[in-house]
């Protein structure tokens, strides 16, 4: 799995011009799936984004996570993240999972985040979605389960 999370003052997803997920502070992970993956992979990630330590403390420091800042998390769909750009001028995404695999593992990484406590909206698995954010920092971080 692979997911690029950004750090946001809010984000939000919208489809045929209604929001169907928003949070306030926290995460934006774009989440992409591969054909090797497993719900181990998705409970690792989810563990992992869960865990993270990059909100900045009283000293500026990125020294506090989700809980501390009582943050929220939307996870987004994108399975272009296994898209291949090495060859010709059209991605290739051959290593990108269908859609009978990468279902159940993005819920089960939902699943995991929420597990945790954390506050958890979502965009709609293969929907074409338009995606806002006010990204804070600017913070990005690209996090592979392999």
């Amino acid at each position: 799995m692979r997911a690029v999370l950004q750090r946001v003052s809010q984000a939000r997803v919208v489809i045929d011009g209604a929001v169907v997920g928003e949070v306030g502070r926290g995460f934006l992970v774009l989440l992409g799936v591969t054909q090797t993956d497993t719900s181990e992979d998705a409970r690792w990630l989810a563990d992992k984004v869960c865990g993270l330590r990059v909100f900045n403390d009283s000293e500026g420091k990125m020294n506090l996570g989700l809980d501390d800042v009582r943050g929220e998390v939307l996870v987004v769909s994108q399975f272009t993240l296994y898209g291949d750009c090495r060859k010709g001028r059209r991605p290739s995404f051959l290593d990108a999972s269908g859609p009978d695999h990468a279902t159940p593992l993005y819920e089960a990484f939902v699943d995991a985040i929420r597990a945790h406590g954390i506050q958890t909206a979502t965009g709609r698995f293969g929907a074409m979605m338009q995606v806002e954010l006010t990204n804070d920092g600017p913070v990005t971080l690209i996090i592979d389960s392999k």
